[in-house]
């Protein structure tokens, strides 16, 4: 099993077995605007946990740049427009791994029919990107977020930088 697959295994184990605890809000509420709380509070119970863990992930190594942990808090925030069922989640990391090409063409049509989540899930991150900026979330912040799941070949440049390392505290998570 490739290392995207493996995480995202650990990832449903982790959100099936995770305690239902308090929500934890202080920390969101010391790196979030009240606007971008209520887009945190949009995402499923499973994203705002895991969006927590990836925030203090990044502040266990040390990161603090208030972006990076917006960033880390709203990634997924665009999953909330249609919540994606197990059978999308199993799906998309299958077709990721075994057939990227059929991943993208779906992913370039219209969001109808049994498509709609599978093509919804493909552009959470251009999705939440837009709804971060209209609650006022920096410009960088909206680039991390859309480019969460993008395949960097080499890191150039800050933003490269914080994106990786949003990638590895999500890929940890």
């Amino acid at each position: 099993m490739n290392g995207r697959a493996g995480y995202r295994v650990r990832q449903f184990f982790r959100a099936l077995t995770a305690p239902l605890a308090g929500e934890g809000l202080e920390e969101v509420e010391r790196v979030l605007t009240p606007p971008q709380q209520a887009l945190f509070l949009r995402m499923s119970r499973a994203d705002r946990r895991h969006a927590r863990a990836v925030c203090q992930a990044l502040q266990a190594a040390g990161c603090q740049p208030p972006e990076l942990l917006a960033a880390a808090l709203l990634h997924d925030a665009g999953k909330s427009l249609a919540p994606p069922p197990l059978w999308v989640r199993v799906a998309a990391v299958l077709m990721q791994r075994f057939a990227p090409r059929l991943w993208r063409r779906i992913g370039r049509g219209e969001a109808r029919g049994w498509r709609r989540a599978l093509v919804l899930y493909q552009r959470h991150a251009e999705i939440g990107a837009q709804w971060a900026a209209q609650v006022g979330c920096s410009p960088l912040t909206v680039a991390l977020i859309r480019r969460h799941e993008e395949q960097l070949g080499w890191i150039d440049g800050e933003e490269d930088r914080l994106l990786h390392l949003l990638q590895q505290a999500d890929e940890s998570c």
